[in-house]
């Protein structure tokens, strides 16, 4: 993946947990055939004391240096690409002085660097579709931003998002037929969600859905009532968990190997694999 290396050059506040970083460089070809609205980038945390290349593409590093001097990666949403620029914004979710990415953007200030693999993605809102729901937590609210700023000013949007309290709800610029259902995170999230999504009128015509967030919630409450249910098939949704309570992001990955081996033996006939 590209590398490419940007400059702070501020910060602002979107929730009381959520930090908007804003970041230039000289070069942001990286970005120039980026077109998906849940652009993603690989943040690189590199380890003290090790020496890297220029170019730290992470993936290609594996093999090469011990597992203990790989770099921390984290994987966040890049909003407002601005080519002429050279500018993005990245927004990250604040848990204290928990974890790795959290810490660097509450302590970022003006010419501290941050390096980035990317960006991939693979949504983008499908203009023929006759509505949209975009589902998730402060994780998705990145791309669902994004997602909203792509509509047109006569889409339908139905956005579901769960978060601490009032005073965690973002501002979302809304289309004309756009409502927004918000879910404050209780005792049992997910039912809390799942009720909330069924909630939601079930509009006429073909939905495209986004649905990002926590695993449990989403694909245990979540993905049963749009899939069985409602009948969402799958190239007009785009779903999966964004992360895991209780795992780190590296914890996760190694999860989401584990269940993508299991689905695929629960799927496999006995007698045989496919």
């Amino acid at each position: 993946m590209p590398t490419t290396r940007f400059t702070v050059t501020g910060s602002s506040q979107v929730t009381p947990t959520i930090t908007r970083v804003h970041l230039r460089t000289d070069d942001l070809s990286a970005f120039a055939d980026s077109t998906f609205t849940d652009r993603y980038v690989k943040l690189v945390f590199p380890k003290t004391g090790v020496e890297y290349p220029d170019q730290i593409d992470v993936r290609g590093l594996r093999g090469v240096l011990p597992a203990e001097q790989l770099p921390d990666v984290r994987t966040y949403t890049v909003l407002h690409p601005d080519g002429e620029a050279g500018t993005i914004d990245i927004d990250f979710v604040l848990h204290g002085p928990v974890g790795i990415a959290g810490p660097w953007a509450s302590a970022a200030k003006p010419g501290d660097e941050l390096i980035v693999n990317g960006p991939g993605g693979a949504y983008r809102p499908d203009p023929d579709a006759a509505w949209h729901l975009l589902v998730g937590d402060e994780s998705a609210i990145p791309a669902i931003t994004a997602a909203l700023d792509a509509l047109p000013g006569d889409a339908v949007a139905r956005v579901v998002l769960v978060v601490d309290s009032v005073e965690h709800e973002p501002r979302l610029m809304l289309p004309r037929d756009g409502a927004v259902t918000f879910v404050h995170r209780g005792g049992d999230t997910g039912a809390e969600l799942e009720g909330a999504m069924r909630a939601v009128e079930w509009l006429d015509g073909p939905v495209h859905a986004f649905v990002h967030g926590e695993a449990e919630e989403i694909m245990k409450s979540v993905r049963p009532y749009l899939r069985a249910e409602r009948g969402v098939p799958r190239e007009s949704l785009s779903i999966s968990g964004y992360w895991r309570r209780g795992r780190t992001e590296d914890g996760f990955r190694e999860w989401k190997a584990e269940q993508a081996r299991l689905d695929g033996e629960r799927e496999t006939p006995k007698g045989g694999r496919r």
